[in-house]
């Protein structure tokens, strides 16, 4: 998704007061705020939107649906990097008792994330760059990224200061193990997964 960055409004208002603006005005359109920033991504364009179908497949077939985990979509976190910052992931892996952790503004506490994944488009340094770190302040264990402009996939995992500590990237032809930390094992197939995405 493409995204522009909104500086601080002029009348003082709260930033989160003008996301919701935002949102409100732009039905469909994925607004976040991300260390002190708002960004501001258009609806996904349909191989985006097909290859986040696809990687739902695998969490799901490995029984991280259930009981104990859900795999959700545009499910929003409350991050830690700004008093009003907040990320809507593409996709999650969250605990199945995500709603006792409700924080405000639609976004849940970091701690019931498992994973989050990103799927790119014209916002690629976004997800790249300022959400590894954003998601790493988290503690979320686990972040993927789908990087369709580049063709590879990232696993990040070992969340630290300033972003993770192990950071594997991945070509076509790979197949990846995610860790078992999900709560099952899933395996993503590469080439698949940058084939659906491609527009």
């Amino acid at each position: 998704m493409s995204a522009a960055s909104v500086e601080q409004p002029h009348d003082d208002r709260p930033l989160i007061a003008e996301a919701n603006r935002l949102r409100d005005r732009n039905p469909g359109y994925r607004v976040e705020i991300i260390g002190g920033q708002i960004l501001v991504s258009p609806p996904a364009d349909g191989p985006h939107a097909d290859v986040l179908t696809d990687l739902m497949l695998p969490f799901i077939s490995a029984g991280l649906h259930s009981t104990d985990s859900r795999v959700m979509q545009a499910f929003g976190v409350w991050l830690p990097t700004g008093a009003e910052d907040h990320a809507i992931p593409d996709l999650s892996v969250v605990d199945a008792d995500y709603r006792d952790h409700y924080i405000e503004n639609g976004c849940y506490d970091p701690a019931v994330f498992r994973l989050v994944l990103e799927v790119t488009s014209s916002n690629y340094q976004a997800d790249l760059r300022t959400k590894v770190s954003a998601y790493a302040e988290a503690k979320i264990p686990v972040y993927v990224i789908v990087d369709r402009k580049h063709q590879r996939l990232h696993v990040l995992t070992d969340p630290a200061a300033g972003g993770y500590a192990n950071h594997q990237v991945h070509a076509p032809g790979q197949t990846v193990a995610l860790p078992d930390s999900l709560g099952a094992k899933v395996s993503l197939d590469v080439t698949a997964i940058l084939t659906a995405g491609k527009g």
